[in-house]
């Protein structure tokens, strides 16, 4: 029988089964000994470990990294956990100068065993400093390694896989992808960087979906479905390193990709992605598109907000228009039944 849960109790259950087979395993950052632990998943942590392997930081993003950095120089595996990506901001200093780059800069004589957790998300009015994904200015630092998985199956995968790893690692999660449930065994198991996850196959047309864009890109290819359009789509899950053969194969496939990023898209995922493709010597009839954040940032009121993102229409509309070189309208004639619920907030 296969076991459901949900994305945070993925995170949780990592973290908790890391913790209870390593003892150099410890969790830092602010608020994850209250009650509600960083949205459920570092709930409990506290009382199960200790206050000595768990606990709470105050509001100095710059130095806690760097006390991360000196736990993981001792030899210790910490996971620093932001609640919201935008924090991560005021620790570039750190994460950038620091802990991308002792291992290269002492001739691999040190390592920084250290997980980032930081999520991103929309909706509820978080406004222009509280709804940003920075994750493509990270992409650009050697160094760093990163995961954005979509899936609680991932969620787990990737988080175990990151402790385990000697190198900093960043991992980006969604506040909307927190209501998604799905299978997640209850042993230990990893899922390796660079390896893109397809989610679901298709002739026509291939979508690439960053983090909740997965989710946003499989509810497209339902509304496609209505007139006989299979869209392939991909979870590239790990942004950093890239599995571009992965998505190659597909674009090779239906000669159409667009890339749905999470983020602003210049200098992007998206175009990262596009560039590799092309770089690689892709048939001139091959068509690429990308998507992601309207280039502005993102206003508070929720009716401008719902043009600031992507989402399943337009995702579908746009891949709806390359089919067909926007020769032919159409919409949408059904509503989606959501399977998530939407982010009330706040937490």
């Amino acid at each position: 029988m296969q076991r459901i849960l949900s994305y945070p109790e993925a995170i949780k259950e990592a973290i908790e089964q890391e913790m209870t087979q390593n003892p150099s395993v410890i969790v830092l950052g602010q608020g994850i000994d209250d009650p509600k632990g960083t949205l459920g998943t570092t709930k409990g942590l506290v009382d199960k470990f200790g206050t000595e392997r768990v606990f709470d930081t105050p509001l100095a993003e710059d130095g806690m990294t760097g006390v991360a950095i000196g736990a993981a120089l001792a030899g210790l595996r910490p996971i620093h956990t932001h609640i919201r990506m935008d924090f991560v901001l005021l620790a570039m200093n750190q994460l950038i100068n620091m802990a991308a780059k002792m291992r290269y800069m002492f001739g691999g004589e040190v390592f920084i065993p250290m997980v980032v957790r930081s999520i991103i998300g929309k909706s509820w009015g978080q406004g222009a400093q509280h709804s940003q994904s920075i994750y493509p200015l990270l992409m650009n630092i050697p160094g760093l390694k990163i995961f954005a998985p979509s899936t609680p199956y991932d969620a787990k995968g990737c988080l175990t896989q990151g402790i385990r790893d000697d190198n900093p690692v960043l991992f980006i999660e969604h506040r909307l992808l927190y209501y998604q449930r799905g299978y997640v065994p209850t042993g230990n198991y990893t899922v390796p960087f660079g390896k893109a996850r397809i989610l679901a196959n298709g002739e026509d047309i291939t979508l690439v979906g960053i983090s909740q864009m997965a989710i946003e890109c499989l509810r497209a290819r339902q509304y496609l479905k209505e007139i006989h359009i299979e869209a392939e789509v991909i979870d590239p899950v790990s942004l950093s390193p890239l599995d571009i053969n992965t998505i190659l194969d597909s674009a090779l496939k239906t000669k159409r990709l667009m890339v749905i990023d999470n983020a602003w898209m210049t200098c992007g995922a998206g175009a990262e992605i596009i560039t590799q493709l092309i770089e690689r010597n892709l048939p001139r009839d091959v068509v690429l598109k990308r998507m992601g954040f309207a280039s502005v940032p993102c206003p508070t009121t929720p009716s401008l907000e719902r043009y600031f993102y992507p989402d399943a229409k337009t995702i579908a509309l746009n891949a709806y228009q390359m089919l067909f070189s926007g020769k032919k309208t159409w919409q949408p004639r059904t509503e989606l039944q959501i399977e998530e619920v939407e982010f009330k907030g706040p937490f």
